[in-house]
């Protein structure tokens, strides 16, 4: 089982993100002010950082696991994460609950392990891959 977060009745459902390409800290999207809204509102997150620069960009962060969205001039549709989580069918339910369209439920094998999966396209272009190890019987 995930370990319970300090405070909250909730697993800890979300254990690590890494990008398709470049920094997991840096995807790029149009608008990092609406585009941290959704995430928010939708996959749960909270954000923790916000910089004002050339390259404004947001940090968002759930059960401890950090992305972060920048108007870098990056295309979104070519970019997104993967996020290895803890109870998928309960993160897929959590989202759909909150407006998520969720797509391509299946089963993947990579390296002779077997995970199920999902995506989630999210409006400013993004595509995270949702994946969670199915036990070994």
């Amino acid at each position: 089982m995930g370990q319970m977060d300090e405070g909250k009745s909730e697993w800890l459902r979300f254990k690590e993100a890494s990008a398709y390409s470049g920094n997991v800290l840096e995807l790029p999207v149009r608008d990092v002010v609406s585009s941290s809204q959704w995430y928010q509102k939708h996959f749960g997150m909270v954000e923790t950082e916000r910089i004002e620069s050339s390259v404004p960009q947001v940090i968002l962060e759930r059960d401890g696991i950090k992305i972060g969205l920048a108007e870098n001039g990056g295309d979104s549709s070519q970019n997104g994460a993967a996020i290895l989580v803890e109870g998928l069918d309960e993160i897929e339910q959590e989202l759909e609950a909150a407006g998520v369209n969720i797509a391509n439920r299946r089963i993947d094998d990579r390296d002779g392990q077997k995970f199920n999966v999902f995506f989630v396209v999210a409006p400013d272009g993004l595509c995270y891959y949702f994946h969670e190890p199915i036990a070994e019987s």
